[in-house]
């Protein structure tokens, strides 16, 4: 028999696959070229699809949402107003809202939105009159004219809008984003529903919204052509208690599942580190009435990171007694411990902002704000549930009435349990009881919708990684007066949640024992002990031994020495505002060290001399770092100088008035002015905005317009507007 060859076969093989291919030709190719033509969805496929989750206008109209409200938000305020408009938009009027966080959403379609529906903007200004980071494209796009919507043109014809803004009358740009916004919007052709609010954190961001909302619902029913009253009571969440549900599940005031499960991750805002404190100390003269922590915290191998001028984020709990004072007046002090679950009615409106399932002494004490003064809007929903007509009749009063609310809660500084409290004519002094306390049947879901989520306290880290890699420093002056008394409350100590809670840590972490506020008597009332908090943390998590732990994260800033060592450095912060120039100059500290090293002891002849102006009370009394500010002149030579104000010792001026910062700066002006306007040198304010800051920038415009051979109001003016501009005059205050 033959056989064929290898060489054969393949031959044969190629043939007969060149035959098929020719047989079947136009099928093959025809169909491989068909799957490569792209084929276009129709409109309405796509719409259906919902493919673009960047479209907010598809998912209006696929929500039969008639509102959008975009939240410009750096700590959560702005995202909970827009919260409240899209819930009273739907009491008042049952019109759906769709809210948007802007950095997820594009804006060329922002001119789609239908002629019956309306777009809302409650917007933050952050820093020297920036918008909140997640709203700075929003800001590019409407301020740019070359910026084409669907239409081909930068124009927002028949759009209807409302602006709410939020800011401090104590900052220059005071609500600058919100005019900003109203001004791009009018002049694209858009049309504005109402007057734009502005709220004021410096007083009453509350009283301020609820001034403005009124006639902006008013002006907003004519505009939509919709009528008050078809909306109706609706509640955000359902609460379920859970009759069995795995303990090693149930969050008990951790903060992420990471947290839970003990897994390692990231450590940020979501999921806070328990830093170990290695270190702290009372900085101010002990027996004194004021408090002033110093805090090291040990962050090594952490991944935590973080660089001179950046803010530290502080997780607290609220106190035992404000806990123990709802939980009696809500009526669950013997259902503290009972698991519930709480569910979303409205995820796209409402979100759970706390993770479940936990308990009710859980959400109290870790999740949301019950240590913040009651807010007056909220009352007259409180009052529906009070335990007699007097408890009822007190609430609505205190609802309707805008100077009864300020004189009693505002001034008195009553959080929700007291004000319940008040109104059942409980006394208020008294350790809460089941026994002393009158119980109010509030639905526990209105509880979670009506008070925000307790939020971090933020503090300028005081240290500097290159000196200290492996450990961040607080500086915490401990918040503690007395309110103001009324006919109906009388003067009690307040307590600031979180430098409180860190005065706590401090005397757990050295085994001390909390002194009282006051010495005690027959006629003394039983709050005058500090309070006390669960520092040990959920499951004890902050707590090894005898060592305490910090939850805290880092929260980026802009507040940066520049990098060339060269430029003059001018430093304000009296108080607690010195703490970031501690760490700017353990910075330059650390640089020069290394200089010197590689270069020799004329390492720091051509640097720029840093200049420290710190004021406070008195040198005995509350002069902070007191002891280190000789040892970093003393390798810094006359490259650092520190000006040093007390307020409360001689010498005083001529006419006998206190000295502070600004007057120092004022007999410094020669130097000042020669480093600011011929040397490039850098100045930073960090402190008091209220008083201080505008002091400060009143007595910088009148030397610089001295210098400029003109007028504070003209020259002075001019260039602390440049200097603002190209970032060498920055600002880290607060009110």
């Amino acid at each position: 028999m033959a056989f064929a060859s290898t060489s054969d076969i393949a031959i044969l093989s190629i043939g007969i696959l060149l035959a098929t291919l020719y047989v079947f030709k136009d099928s093959i190719f025809s169909a491989s070229k068909k799957s490569t033509v792209p084929v276009a969805a129709s409109s309405k496929q796509a719409h259906d699809d919902d493919t673009d989750p960047r479209d907010f206008v598809a998912k209006m109209k696929k929500g039969k949402k008639r509102l959008v409200i975009f939240y410009g938000s750096q700590t959560g305020t702005a995202e909970e107003y827009a919260i409240r408009i899209a819930k009273e938009a739907k009491s008042r009027f049952g019109i759906a809202s769709l809210v948007c966080d802007p950095e997820e959403y594009d804006f060329e379609n922002l001119d789609q939105i239908p002629e019956d529906s309306a777009a809302v903007f409650v917007m933050a200004t952050y820093g020297e009159g920036e918008p909140t980071d997640n709203a700075v494209q929003l800001m590019q796009n409407l301020e740019d004219d070359s910026f084409a919507f669907s239409n081909g043109e930068h124009k927002l014809d028949g759009l209807k809008y409302i602006v709410f803004g939020l800011g401090n009358k104590t900052y220059e740009h005071y609500n600058v984003i919100s005019k900003y916004v109203d001004q791009h919007l009018t002049k694209a052709g858009a049309q504005r529903i109402g007057t734009v609010g502005q709220g004021d954190d410096d007083k009453s961001m509350e009283e301020d919204y609820l001034e403005w909302k009124d006639g902006m619902w008013e002006a907003f029913s004519q505009a939509l052509n919709v009528e008050e009253g078809s909306g109706g009571d609706t509640p955000d969440f359902s609460v379920t208690e859970l009759a069995s549900h795995p303990q090693e599940k149930v969050y008990l005031g951790e903060l992420s599942a990471r947290a839970l499960t003990r897994t390692k991750g990231i450590h940020d805002a979501k999921n806070p580190y328990p830093a170990p404190i290695t270190h702290s100390r009372e900085l101010f003269a002990i027996g004194k009435e004021r408090n002033c922590v110093h805090m090291e915290l040990n962050i090594e191998g952490s991944g935590v990171m973080y660089q001179h001028g950046d803010h530290v984020g502080v997780w607290p709990s609220n106190p035992d007694v404000e806990v123990e004072r709802l939980l009696c007046a809500l009526g669950l002090a013997e259902k503290r411990d009972t698991v519930i679950g709480i569910e979303s009615l409205d995820p796209a409106l409402a979100k759970v902002p706390f993770p479940v399932p936990s308990t009710y002494a859980t959400v109290l004490r870790h999740y949301i704000d019950i240590s913040a003064v009651a807010g007056r809007q909220i009352l007259g929903t409180f009052s529906k549930f009070a335990p007699n007509e007097a408890a009822e009749a007190v609430l609505k009063r205190l609802n309707t009435d805008k100077e009864e609310y300020h004189n009693v809660i505002a001034n008195g500084c009553l959080k929700l349990g007291e004000v319940l409290q008040l109104a059942a004519g409980n006394d208020l002094h008294a350790i809460p009881t089941p026994e002393n306390t009158t119980p109010w049947k509030i639905p526990f879901d209105i509880i979670v919708s009506a008070i925000p989520r307790l939020q971090p306290r933020y503090f300028s880290i005081s240290s500097s990684p290159k000196l200290h890699p492996n450990s961040i420093h607080i500086t915490a002056v401990v918040l503690k007066y007395q309110s103001v008394a009324s006919n109906v409350a009388p003067s009690k100590w307040v307590f600031g949640v979180g430098s409180n809670f860190l005065l706590n840590l401090k005397y757990a972490a050295n085994g001390e024992t909390a002194p009282l506020v006051v010495e005690g008597g027959e006629t003394v009332p039983a709050s005058v002990s500090l309070p006390t908090y669960a520092i040990e943390g959920p499951r004890s998590a902050y707590r090894q031994e005898t060592i305490y732990k910090v939850p805290i994260h880092v929260r980026r800033s802009t507040f940066r020495l520049p990098t060339n060592p060269k430029s003059p450095i001018i430093m304000i912060g009296p108080g607690t505002g010195v703490a970031p120039f501690r760490g700017f100059v353990q910075e330059r500290l650390a640089l020069a060290r290394r200089a010197k090293d590689k270069n020799g002891p004329d390492a720091l002849k051509d640097w720029g001399k840093m200049s420290l102006f710190y004021g406070c009370r008195r040198s005995d009394e509350d002069f902070l770092y007191k002891d280190e500010w000789p040892t970093y002149s003393e390798e810094l030579g006359d490259k650092f100088a520190m000006h040093i104000a007390f307020s409360r010792e001689p010498p005083y001026k001529p006419d006998g008035s206190k000295i502070y910062v600004q007057d120092l700066l004022w007999e410094d002006r020669e130097h000042i002015s020669n480093a600011i306007l011929n040397l490039k040198g850098y100045v930073y304010i960090c402190g008091d905005a209220k008083n201080m800051s505008k002091a400060v920038e009143d007595k910088l415009a009148a030397m610089l317009g001295e210098a400029k051979g003109g007028s504070a109001e003209v020259e002075g003016a001019q260039e602390l507007k440049v200097l603002k501009e190209r970032s060498r005059l920055m600002l880290d205050v607060w009110s």
